[in-house]
Parts: structure tokens; sequence; C-alpha cells
């Protein structure tokens, strides 16, 4: 789950994270109160949504404009800028180019800047452990600075067994080129981010910038976290903060039905019970020459209350031009499975070709089924069998 930069700044807070003032605005008279209530002459209006790049991004209908980020220098100011980008689609490097509608801001007091770190948290899965990474090219894409200067990405990981020690901060300072006064600093900033990121189930905690201001003390610019959604029943203070307009409809309603579904590009919906028969299915399509439109595991429950969902789900996608249905029946049998999947597809009345593998407990009765069904259902005998047909019958259905 993702949150936005407010809401993970003030969670890092409450960790002991130094952060600089700010106020939520959902309007410009908003805006204006939230800048007259901080300390000026300098302002900061940001746009909150679940992608980075905000200041370098550009407004759909303002693209010769300013970004996403905006430094104004009054409170009237600030209610201008709150005017222009409220209810507007911002277009970044990581929302593509549908853009994410402007729905909030986060009005922040300015401050003095010195110098720009970047720093983040992760869990690092070849180490089993959690990582560290930092460097002195802060407010750039850390994706960019490990491609022109790998030299300058610091590294360090935290063994579990021993938990986090100061001196790594240390360490890392020193190759950062703080001074001995900004060390003790960073050291607070570290531990902070270790404690939240320990004490919430954190999947990664971004800080970029990190600010070294005029006094030698360091502040968080900026901030983003996620987390790992195995882990939010241990927290249910951090579903009030899900955003359901930042995320994918179709996801959503996906998980009110228990399946797990991304969306991908391609043109081939898959649905799908265990996630390695997943990716494996996803893989087999793409040797095919297709494109998997989605990936949606339906767990080992695939009664047709939750097929119906899945392919209601995975017909809402424009983009999808076959189904393939891929069930390994072991604790469901595969009977069962293909009553669901016929009952789903006379409801949800197919308007693309069906292919269908079943495999497990029953599979002749689940084959018979199919076939005697009436509907145009294509029965598979394996799983390459099955790829090569879906691809086949949308090829087809094209003339």
């Amino acid at each position: 789950m993702n949150i936005h930069e407010y809401q993970a700044k003030t969670l890092l807070k409450g960790f002991g994270m130094p952060v600089l003032e700010g106020r939520v605005a959902r309007s410009p008279e908003e805006a204006l109160a939230a800048a007259r209530a901080l300390p000026g002459p300098v302002y900061v209006v940001k746009s909150q949504i679940h992608a980075g790049g905000r200041g370098a991004g550009r407004f759909a209908n303002d693209p010769d404009g300013k970004g996403g980020v905006r430094l104004v220098k009054s409170p009237a100011e600030a209610e201008t800028a709150a005017t222009a980008m409220l209810g507007a689609v911002l277009v970044t490097k990581q929302t593509g180019p549908a853009g994410k509608q402007v729905n909030r801001l986060y009005v922040e007091a300015g401050c003095d800047i010195k110098h720009e770190l970047y720093f983040s948290m992760i869990t690092d899965r070849e180490s089993g452990r959690i990582a560290i990474i930092a460097s002195r090219e802060g407010g750039m894409e850390i994706e960019e600075v490990a491609h022109a200067s790998p030299e300058k990405i610091l590294n360090a990981t935290i063994d579990p067994a021993v938990g986090y020690s100061d001196y790594i901060a240390r360490d890392l300072a020193a190759g950062l080129g703080l001074t001995a006064k900004s060390i003790g600093h960073f050291a607070k900033v570290v531990r902070s981010t270790y404690d939240a990121f320990i004490g919430l189930d954190a999947a990664s905690i971004e800080i970029n910038p990190l600010v070294l201001v005029g006094d030698g003390s360091l502040v968080a610019l900026d901030a983003k976290m996620t987390f790992d959604d195995n882990a939010l029943f241990r927290h249910p203070q951090l579903e009030d903060l899900r955003d359901e307009t930042e995320e994918d409809p179709k996801e959503l309603e996906a998980a009110r039905y228990g399946l797990s579904y991304v969306a991908l590009d391609g043109n081939i919906g898959c649905m799908v019970n265990g996630a390695g028969l997943a990716m494996a299915t996803m893989d087999i399509i793409k040797l095919e020459g297709a494109e998997p439109a989605n990936f949606l595991d339906v767990g080992g429950g695939a009664t047709k209350e939750r097929v119906v969902a899945a392919f209601k789900i995975l017909l809402s996608d424009p983009n999808v031009e076959g189904l393939l249905v891929n069930i390994f029946g072991g604790i469901m049998r595969c009977d069962i499975i293909a009553n669901a999947v016929i009952e789903a597809s006379r409801e949800v009345k197919l308007g693309v070709p069906l292919v269908v593998r079943l495999e497990g407990t029953n599979v002749e009765l689940g084959q018979k089924l199919i076939d005697e069904s009436g509907l145009p259902i294509i029965n598979a005998d394996n799983l390459s069998d099955a790829a090569r047909k879906i691809v086949a019958a949308v090829k087809g259905s094209k003339g």
C-alpha cells in the first residue's frame, strides 16, 4: 500500500524524523489559510499523488507551464498555485501519459537548503536484510545516479540477528562527506527511519531529498512510504491512510472478492489459481508471441461468484481480446471449477474467445462439462496447448 507524502511525514515525525511544518489543502481557500498559518516568507505547494517526479512533471492542460511542486513567496501566490493545480491532471515519468488527477495539496514551509542528499531503506531480497541506500546526489532519481555514477551510491545492510547500531549511520555519514556537526543529525534520521520501518512493517521508505540546512541539521524535504499488504492486519490505523482515488479500480474490485489482480499492458486476460502458476501462464503466453493483460490469482476457492467477478474485471479492460483460464484442481475439484466457469460465462455473456485448461481432481469430468455446455469454450490439454489455442483464437477473431 502506498500513502501520500504528508501522511508519510506525519508517521515518520512520530518516530523522531525532522520534518518541516505543513498543512493539507483540498481547495484554494484552504491553501491560502495553510500558508498564512506557516512561517514565511517562502512556501512550497506540492501535488499529492502516488507517483514520483512531481516537480519535473507537467499538467496535461498546461504542458509548458510549471510542475507539480511550486515555490511561492506569499499566501496569495499559494492560493493562485492551488487554483491551477487542484483538479488538473499531472503527468510525470511514473504516471505514464494518462497522468493522475491532483485532488489534494501539501503546503509546506520553506527552508535554507545547503545541500540535497538521497536516503532510503528497503528490503533487500538477495541478502534477506534491510538495506540502506544513500548518496550525495539528492533530488535526482536514484536509478539515474546509479547508471551515470555508481560510485556515488552508498549501501549498508542491517543484520536481523543484531539489529541496527549507530556505527552504520556514522560510516555512511563519513562516505557522504558530512561534517562532525551533521553526523549526529544523520544518525537520528537513520534511527528514526529504521524504527518506523520495523514498527510499521514498511516495504520501503524513501527520503529524496534529505536536505542539509544552514545550521548543519538535516530535514526530510520529501518522503515516500510503502507497506507490506500482508502485514496491514497488524496496523489497522494505516488502512485509514488509503486513498482509493489513487488506485486502479479493477484492483480495488478484485480485493473485495479476495482476488489478487495486477493490470498489465497485454491483450490476453488470465485467470489462474496460485501465484507460481500465474507467473508460468504469463511466461508461456509471451513465449507464444502474445502479451498477458494481467496477473490474476483466484486462490484456492474458485466459486461461481469469484469467477464471475474475475471475468467482469478482466473484460472491463478494453485491451483484453481473449481469456485464458488455467486452474489446478487440488483443493477444489475440476468439475466444480468447470461449473463455475460455465455459469460465469453465461452470466457475463462473453464476447471474446475463452480457453480453459484444467488439471487435477476430476479433470475428465470437468472437461466433459465444458464440452457439453453448448458454449464456445475451448478445452486445452496442457499449459502449452492452452497458450497456443488462446493466441490462435484471438488472431482468428481478428479476421
